[in-house]
């Protein structure tokens, strides 16, 4: 694999894992792999849910439903900063993110519940249990 040199700083040296410049390769812009982790489980009744949004606030977090698809999406602004300094290193994220799941047509919005508490989202889906359609009886005429 090829990695695209990019100039350094030379704090860079300092600051970065120092197995980032191995064989002399300049480190690498990474997305950030902890973002939205999620858990789901399965229960009898219900599927739970639990997405990591660490630094997020609960005013910037949404669910929707749509057509079977739950989209969790999280947003943070960056903070404005007065010092005039120059960043040598910024890892905390901000932006959009989001992620989808199927969670089934036959659910309604009214149907999940959701909490958000410590950085941690919480989802809880019930699974719809389909009830027996009950046939109706049908009278035969009788002539005579």
């Amino acid at each position: 694999m090829i990695v695209p040199r990019r100039h350094h700083d030379p704090f860079d040296m300092f600051l970065s894992d120092p197995f980032d410049t191995f064989f002399g390769h300049a480190p690498v812009q990474q997305s950030t792999p902890n973002l939205m982790r999620t858990d789901i489980k399965e229960l009898e009744d219900r599927i739970d849910i639990v997405i990591d949004l660490p630094g997020f606030d609960k005013e910037n977090v949404t669910a929707e439903l749509k057509e079977g698809m739950l989209t969790v999406t999280a947003h943070t602004e960056a903070e404005t900063d007065e010092d005039k300094g120059t960043y040598v290193r910024k890892e905390r994220f901000t932006g959009r993110c989001s992620r989808s799941f199927y969670v089934g047509e036959d659910i309604e919005e009214a149907d999940i519940k959701a909490k958000f508490d410590n950085g941690t989202l919480q989802i809880t889906v019930p699974k719809k249990v389909e009830q027996p359609k009950l046939e109706e009886p049908h009278t035969i005429a009788i002539e005579g």
